[in-house]
């Protein structure tokens, strides 16, 4: 019979070592993977993880798919230090294009600074109004968060298709279910001449900086922290819990929209089906991979990105399916939990007596 056994506490090396270690063992484990499949695995491997970083022409796409899954694993490790399990982020993340793209349609005949500015506070108040549903679901009546969470998700993304098939397809799309494309004034402007990453990369990264920030230096990341550690220890501290819920759900929420905003306002620059990319699940591994922590986020993010770049470019070159990147993604969520668990814990063989004996 098999047992876990806790060991000390890991220290400060082991879990700086252990997201290293996983991304190791993923990479072998893809390999084996992508060769029994019938590809080429070396092939594979080296497209989706070592391409992107030796090529420069890459390095802008990994800026640009960094951005989003740095604010929405940014607002999610502030929860889950809470032990707040928002799993719906991909759903505040496509309400957040929602509201940004209706203030777009809505000033579609205007213009002005004021515009771009409007869209993105849009975004960010969409997302924190879908976050709040589980809030009040969960400090109400004791609901999961992370079922009312994830199933929100479904009915955003049935939102998404009615609005651009609907009511905001552009009329003179040739019948394509998108809406219009959005003017100079409700776009991102780029900040390196001749690419295409944006204003929102620089936002994001600050974003990071800030809850760190927040996290580590003020009385509300500490109340955070404690709600999650010890949870009555915080409440005889005079710190309330259901208060820690509304307002780390509201952050995630909030910070997951405003990354909606930031894409529909600048890679798409509108709304189409084609719009949720699976960002809210991955930034879930992101935020575990930099440790709930906002500056380790950024360094998770990027990883996480060479994963979607590499994954594109794997599909041409090694013909893997377009499903290849997210196989990879989910080995390394399964890889860190598994390099986690190990970390802490040690598997004993025997059953009760054996431990007896052992005492």
């Amino acid at each position: 019979m098999l047992r876990l056994e806790p060991r000390r506490e890991p220290s400060a090396v082991m879990r700086a070592l252990s997201p290293a270690l996983a991304v190791l063992l993923t990479l072998i484990a893809g390999f084996i993977a992508f060769t029994l499949m019938g590809y080429n695995g070396a092939l594979a491997i080296e497209q989706i993880a070592l391409a992107p970083l030796l090529d420069p022409v890459r390095w802008p796409d990994l800026l640009i798919k960094a951005a989003p899954l740095i604010l929405i694993a940014t607002g999610l490790s502030i929860g889950f230090r809470a032990n707040v399990w928002n799993i719906g982020a991909e759903g505040q993340y496509i309400l957040g294009a929602i509201f940004a793209t209706g203030a777009a349609l809505a000033t579609w005949e205007m213009s002005g600074r004021w515009i771009l500015p409007l869209m993105l506070v849009a975004g960010a108040a969409g997302g924190a109004a879908w976050a709040a549903i589980p809030a009040f679901l969960r400090v109400r009546w004791k609901v999961s968060e992370i079922l009312v969470s994830l199933m929100l998700t479904y009915v955003s993304i049935q939102l998404l298709y009615y609005l651009v098939r609907g009511p905001w397809k552009d009329p003179q799309g040739f019948n394509f279910p998108q809406t219009r494309m959005f003017s100079d004034s409700q776009t991102l402007p780029a900040i390196i001449e001749g690419s295409l990453v944006h204003l929102g990369v620089p936002i994001a990264i600050a974003v990071a900086i800030i809850a760190w920030i927040l996290m580590s230096r003020s009385l509300f990341g500490y109340s955070v922290r404690l709600v999650g550690m010890a949870p009555q220890a915080a409440r005889h501290a005079g710190f309330s819990e259901n208060r820690t819920i509304w307002a780390t759900l509201l952050i995630s929420g909030a910070l997951a929209g405003f990354a909606g905003a930031l894409e529909a306002a600048g890679p798409f620059g509108q709304l189409v089906p084609q719009f949720p990319a699976n960002y809210g699940f991955t930034a879930i591994i992101v935020a575990f991979l930099g440790r709930l922590d906002p500056l380790g986020v950024i360094a998770g993010a990027l990883l996480l990105a060479v994963t979607y770049v590499g994954g594109e470019l794997a599909q041409t070159s090694a013909g893997l399916p377009q499903a290849a990147a997210g196989v990879f993604q989910a080995m390394l969520l399964f890889f860190l939990l598994a390099v986690d668990v190990l970390a802490r814990y040690r598997i004993r063989v025997g059953g009760p007596a054996h431990a007896r004996a052992g005492a």
